[in-house]
């Protein structure tokens, strides 16, 4: 557009210019002067060598004119990019609460300049501070549970060394009543003892091994009901977690009863209000990063072959009367605005007129903070960008 821009001025001065030579040539050259009279015996004629140098001079203006505009184009204008579809932007961001409730108190007003992590809103937590109560008492009891079950283990563990006791002195009466039926068996078959004798310890043998085995399954039981006590510890310990991780959900509940900025900007859109029920998601206000304010230029495709980022752009602002503002070419979107428009055109039916497409190209301002602060997204700009300079290369590439 500039290019063409420039080669249009061209042609208009190569237009006028020749216009104006002759209009000096005529002026000058040929007709009376102003304080001449045509009727006067001294006025010279039309081909008078008096007024030959005055042609020559309007001759010498249109061809310096000329010469003006041809060197402008040549090391300036032919260089330049321009464009007026260009706007200020923001990163704006949109406020929402986490949790519903009434609003209790708004805490901001609109246009008011907030730091990051100011509050905003206040919505009541007295519902968030009952439950977060409630989950503080579970889990003082979880942790009386843990407490109950690691007594009961300890009482556990002193029965499983009772019945390790009680087997080890039943398996030394069992050892000493077989004894003493293998001794009886031998005087019995040698005629010293009576049979009754024999059969009385022969039942004493056999009853002290029943009660081993007897021991032996009340050990097990009772170890095994140390595990299960071990387990039920755990269990009670894994509770405790889950309460202490209600606990900080509710805490977090509580926390996001007051809505803080998230980014420092200025306060846009205020639409909450006191008293007001809001539910996760409700938008309450926009926050506008004004000090971070860019520039999003729309380039034709056709004009995209010599910028590049980091060249030197001059921004024009309408608000400010024009006044220009420095920048440099930061980025380029990642595809046209045809393609992120909601419905993106399809081109593949019927029949097809070849449109000349515009690429979205981000600027970075630099400029004072006093300027900034009186710039706002949305305001309309001219951007120029001097593409007779290349862009700076990385230091990586150097």
């Amino acid at each position: 557009m500039s290019r063409l821009l420039a080669v249009t001025n061209v042609v208009q001065l190569t237009y006028i210019s020749p216009r104006v030579m002759w209009f000096a040539w005529n002026t000058f050259g040929a007709a009376p002067l102003p304080f001449e009279s045509a009727a006067a015996d001294h006025v010279a004629p039309r081909g008078s060598v008096l007024r030959r140098p005055m042609r020559w001079v309007g001759l010498l203006l249109g061809l310096t004119a000329l010469a003006a505009g041809g060197f402008y184009w040549w090391t300036t204008a032919r260089f330049l990019q321009t464009t007026d579809d260009a706007y200020l932007r923001a990163d704006q961001v949109t406020m929402a609460p986490k949790i519903s409730g009434y609003v209790s108190e708004v805490l901001v007003r609109e246009n008011q300049t907030v730091a990051a992590g100011q509050p905003l809103v206040r919505i009541d937590p007295a519902n968030y501070s009952a439950a977060l109560a409630r989950q503080i008492a579970m889990r003082d009891a979880r942790q009386a549970d843990v407490a109950i079950s690691e007594a009961q283990l300890q009482q556990q563990l002193a029965a499983v060394q009772q019945a390790q006791a009680q087997l080890a002195g039943d398996e030394v009466d069992a050892k000493f009543a077989a004894a003493e039926a293998e001794r009886y068996r031998r005087l019995a078959a040698t005629g010293a003892e009576t049979a009754e004798k024999l059969a009385q310890m022969v039942n004493r043998r056999d009853r002290s091994t029943t009660t081993v085995q007897s021991d032996k399954a009340a050990l097990l039981a009772a170890q095994r009901q140390a595990e299960t006590m071990r387990a039920q510890i755990a269990q009670a310990r894994a509770q405790v977690e889950a309460a202490g991780a209600s606990i900080h959900e509710a805490d977090l509940d509580v926390t996001n009863t007051l809505v803080r900025a998230s980014i420092a900007g200025r306060v846009g859109d205020l639409t909450v209000r006191t008293g007001q029920y809001v539910q996760p998601g409700t938008r309450l206000l926009t926050l506008v990063p004004v000090q971070d304010i860019y520039v999003v230029a729309n380039f034709k495709e056709t004009q995209l072959a010599a910028i590049q980022a980091g060249q030197h752009a001059s921004v024009a602002v309408d608000a400010l009367d024009g006044r220009k503002i420095d920048a440099v070419v930061e980025s380029f979107a990642p595809g046209t605005g045809a393609e992120f428009a909601l419905l993106p055109p399809e081109n593949a039916t019927g029949n097809f007129t070849k449109i000349v497409q515009r690429v979205p190209v981000r600027l970075r301002l630099h400029t004072d903070a006093a300027t900034l602060a009186r710039l706002v997204p949305g305001l309309s700009v001219s951007v120029q960008i001097d593409t007779s300079q290349a862009a700076p290369r990385p230091a990586g590439d150097r």
